[in-house]
Formats: structure tokens, sequence, C-alpha cells
């Protein structure tokens, strides 16, 4: 049990897990999870980590049919600048692999923001902490499991 499907538990959501035999060869982790698990791809999210100008470090959650926007996450988090975070940063502060990180369950909690598009979905799927794992549960659950907030971040 991951510490992403730990959270979820102790905060009694409702939830799901799904899980699928991940090819390491797949040129991209959300579009495997979306095949795989016979899912809209709008409705897979992937977790991105940033570093923002302040040194600190921040989650994006956005659909992985498109792309983050730094510009938009930066102007959410109300700083002037994110970068993509050191893979080996990431992987520390969250307890994650890459591929793998969930926006529940990390080691440290990241001010996170959410691509407003997941509002518009009933249920949303994201990582559960492991490749070819990911957890199935509502938006608002997301959002405030997380601390987080909905902005249009995604493009």
């Amino acid at each position: 049990m991951t510490p992403a499907i730990k959270a979820a538990k102790k905060a009694k959501i409702q939830f799901s897990i799904h899980e699928y035999k991940h090819d390491p060869k797949a040129e991209s982790y959300g579009g495997e999870a979306a095949q795989k698990l016979g899912v809209a791809p709008e409705r897979v999210f992937k977790t991105l980590v940033v570093a923002m100008d302040t040194k600190s470090l921040a989650v994006a959650v956005v659909p992985v049919t498109g792309m983050l926007d730094l510009k938009a996450l930066a102007k959410a988090l109300g700083v002037k600048k994110v970068t993509m975070a050191d893979t080996h940063v990431v992987q520390k502060t969250t307890g994650y692999v890459l591929g793998g990180v969930s926006p529940l369950g990390q080691k440290k909690r990241l001010p996170t923001i959410i691509d407003q598009s997941a509002e518009s979905q009933e249920t949303i799927f994201v990582s559960a902490g492991r490749r070819g794992m990911d957890i199935e549960l509502s938006p608002e659950d997301l959002c405030a499991l997380t601390g987080g907030k909905f902005h249009p971040v995604g493009k």
C-alpha cells in the first residue's frame, strides 16, 4: 500500500485503485495509463513538480493530453517564475519515483495547483504512487486532500 492510498483511506473518501502492467518502453506514463485502463485521456492527470523562484517546490496536476503552462502556474502560485524541478530533488522531496509521483501522501506537503479542467470531470485518475497504479477520485476530494486550488495551468 502506497502513502497515497494510505492518505485516501485515512481521509475516508470514496476512491478506487486501478492497476495495469507498466511497460518500461512507454513514451508517456499518463498516456499509457489512459490506454491500458480504457479511460478517456482527459480524465487522467499527471503530477509535475516545479521549482519556484523562491527556491521552494510546488505541484501541478494537469491532464496527460496537454502540457503545463509554466507562466500560468507561476501566476497561480503568486511567484514570478517556475521551472521543472530536478528529478533527484523531486524523488527525495515527494518520496516517489518519476512516473509514479502522486499528489497524495508526499513526504512533504507542497503547494498544489490542479488544472481547472478537472472540475468538469466526475472523477479523475492520478498516480497512486507507483508506476502502473492509479487512484480514481473526485477532483474536489483531491483538492481537499492536497490543500490545493483549481486554476487554468494546462495548455
